[in-house]
């Protein structure tokens, strides 16, 4: 069941080795060899674009009308990236040092290690394709902290950076379908993998315009499909994110890996109220500039601006003086709701914590511009005008975000930001190639589970993303297309295919016809509010068992009285959203199994039961040092496969950011 495909030596060799000795495809060969790609954000747009630039022929699928709606456009902060222009003692062991350690040891060495190799090319491709990034006054590319981290590794486009990239990865894809190498199916949905002798052949998608179901061959599917952080209704993610690509190839017997492992983001507008269908991200970076804080007094009434100094208090410098504000985004995220719990929060909710950049206004960025400009002794007013100046430049689309959605002038008042479901480490098992346990069937980015453990340190999912399409696929699939040059391409009139696409028409006939009183929206709510509530940032053994059970009774209660408007041959986003929300339910379940049988805590998975004397996730290692791999055996019933991490150059340790 378990090849991870890593190979012995040395630990920083492994990847150069790896490429060294793979199997290659010639150009002649590439040009007979299909790939289909779903998912065109980060990861799926740079896999197309290097892919096709080989030689392959692509057929790449997005749900979107166009891939430049791709929810990796949301990403603001930045991208890590090991290049050391600060000098400030970065290094590629450090950066796999900090991921690691962030991850709470719970991630492979040699995935991440890797990670942390081809993170500078990134940089590179990226400034050959015009991305701009922004540039401090020698003309070098500038960085800015990030949580988890001592050194300033993150490279940045403004707060914006996942719009620059993904315009770069889109031009490179757009390119190769002007060539005629990529062929791009948008308003598409896959709804089935096609397997043929135990390989991942094809799928089956659907035409969301039309409604029509269509058959696609290739010789290998990569899903590029991005995470599964809607399951919990309110999240940061877009709201057509779903898991339902990545849940069919599960269905089908790829492996599922730490569905229990979701990020909670602790810089997000808060919830106000239960109009909301998401939440709304604030960028990890302004951790950077901004100071955390709550009153002093509980149940404190006094607006932000008329709480004296001393009467404030900057929680995560006191509780982790070595990080401070940039701690990794579970502690922060728990050190805020223990804050908020224990009735220091602050808005009308109270379900909230202050991020406030006065101090740097004045004193970090005011000063320096003032000298600039020959200033003295200048009064507050001058310096807080220069600070701002200096923070529009690097934050202000997000200022501006935040004054649109609140009414409040984050430049005057504090932000008010709690922790909200972000992103998701789990996803399909892979190994060191990015191919799922199904042969052919691969997986990148998000929707893999095998670079972040844990917890993802800010700024490694645009890492993860590019680094999996440009660098690393295009020299592992070609180690096992190598042995399928000789496969001619198969008829979609094969049995398997009719077969598939059977699958999927019986299935959409039957969430039409249940002609329920429901909507599908407010079962996704109802599904969210047990996640949230059971399953979200701690979690203990009885809610966990309750969860299961109330997902269980809401998975029958869907198929029986769910409601559909509309028909099955037409433009019918209800109905897209009734699959959507099926799987979720099922991946609900799961992640409740998952987070029941890991009875630790660490990184993203916190488990009240199992804590330090001082609030801090306390792991187990020697019962608990494993990949948690799931197999669907029927309904309800999940098989747990354990792949084993051993550290060879890392020593796990309890993680210490103070």
């Amino acid at each position: 069941m378990f090849d991870s495909k890593i190979r012995a030596g040395k630990l920083e060799e492994k990847w150069v080795d790896y490429k060294g000795h793979c199997k290659l495809v010639n150009p002649a060969n590439k040009r007979k060899l299909e790939i289909i790609i779903v998912g065109t954000g980060l990861a799926g747009a740079s896999a197309a674009a290097a892919l096709a630039e080989q030689g392959y022929k692509v057929k790449a699928f997005c749900f979107q009308d166009s891939p430049r709606r791709a929810h990796s456009i949301a990403a603001q902060g930045g991208i890590n990236a090991a290049k050391n222009y600060q000098n400030d003692g970065d290094s590629v062991f450090r950066l796999f040092y900090d991921t690691i350690k962030g991850g709470d040891y719970r991630a492979r060495e040699a995935n991440v290690h890797r990670l942390a190799e081809v993170s500078a090319n990134i940089i590179d491709q990226c400034v050959a394709q015009g991305v701009p990034f922004a540039r401090e006054y020698g003309g070098l590319l500038n960085n800015r902290s990030f949580g988890g981290t001592q050194v300033k590794r993150t490279f940045y486009a403004a707060g914006q950076t996942g719009q620059q990239l993904l315009i770069g990865a889109y031009q490179a894809m757009e390119r190769q379908v002007a060539l005629g190498n990529v062929t791009m199916y948008n308003r598409h949905e896959m709804l089935e993998v096609v397997l043929i002798d135990g390989k991942a052949r094809g799928i089956i998608a659907r035409d969301l315009v039309s409604g029509k179901l269509e058959r696609h061959f290739g010789h290998a599917v990569l899903l590029c499909t991005g995470g599964y952080g809607n399951v919990f209704y309110l999240s940061t993610n877009a709201m057509g994110s779903n898991v339902t690509a990545a849940w069919k190839a599960h269905r089908k017997g790829a492996l599922f890996a730490n569905p229990c492992f979701t990020q909670i983001h602790p810089t997000c507008i808060p919830v106000t109220g239960d109009h909301q269908s998401k939440l709304t991200l604030m960028s990890e970076s302004l951790r950077n500039d901004g100071r955390i804080w709550v009153p002093k007094k509980q149940n404190d009434t006094r607006k932000a601006n008329d709480i004296p100094e001393e009467e404030r208090d900057y929680f995560l410098e006191r509780r982790y003086p070595a990080f401070g504000n940039l701690v990794p985004r579970d502690v922060a995220s728990r050190a805020a709701k223990e804050r908020c719990d224990a009735g220091y929060g602050v808005g009308t909710t109270k379900q909230a914590v202050y991020l406030d950049f006065r101090y740097n206004l004045i004193n970090k960025y005011g000063r320096a511009e003032a000298s600039k400009k020959g200033i003295h002794n200048p009064d507050e007013a001058t310096l807080v005008a220069f600070g701002k100046e200096v923070v529009k430049e690097e934050y202000g689309n997000l200022f501006d975000m935040y004054e649109k959605i609140t009414g409040e002038n984050p430049y005057e008042v504090p932000m008010r930001i709690y922790p909200a479901v972000h992103y998701t480490m789990g996803g399909l098992w892979v190994d060191y190639e990015l191919m799922t346990n199904v042969p052919g069937l691969y997986s990148l980015g998000e929707a893999n589970f095998s670079d972040h453990g844990a917890n993802r340190l800010g700024a490694s999912a645009l890492m993860q993303g590019l680094a999996d399409g440009y660098f690393v696929i295009p020299y592992t699939i070609g180690n096992y297309l190598a042995d399928e040059i000789a496969t001619k391409p198969i008829p979609t009139s094969h049995e398997a295919f009719e077969a598939a696409e059977r699958n999927v028409s019986d299935r959409i006939s039957t969430l039409m016809n249940i002609r329920g009183k429901q909507t599908v929206e407010s079962f996704h709510k109802r599904l969210g509010k047990i996640m949230w509530e059971k399953c979200g940032m701690a979690r203990n053994a009885q809610g966990l068992q309750e969860a299961v059970k109330e997902i269980q009774a809401l998975k029958k209660e869907f198929w029986n009285d769910v409601r559909i408007p509309g028909d099955i041959n037409e433009m019918n986003p209800e109905l897209d959203k009734a699959g959507r929300v099926a799987d979720f339910i099922e991946l609900g379940e799961l992640m409740c199994i998952d987070a029941m049988e890991r009875n630790e805590s660490c990184g993203g998975h916190f488990r009240e039961e199992y804590q330090t004397p001082d609030g801090e996730a306390l792991r187990q290692d020697d019962q608990y040092m494993y990949v948690a791999a799931w197999e669907m055996k029927g309904e309800h019933q999940w098989q747990l496969h354990k792949e084993e991490l051993k550290y060879e150059v890392i020593k796990p340790t309890q993680r210490n950011y103070k």
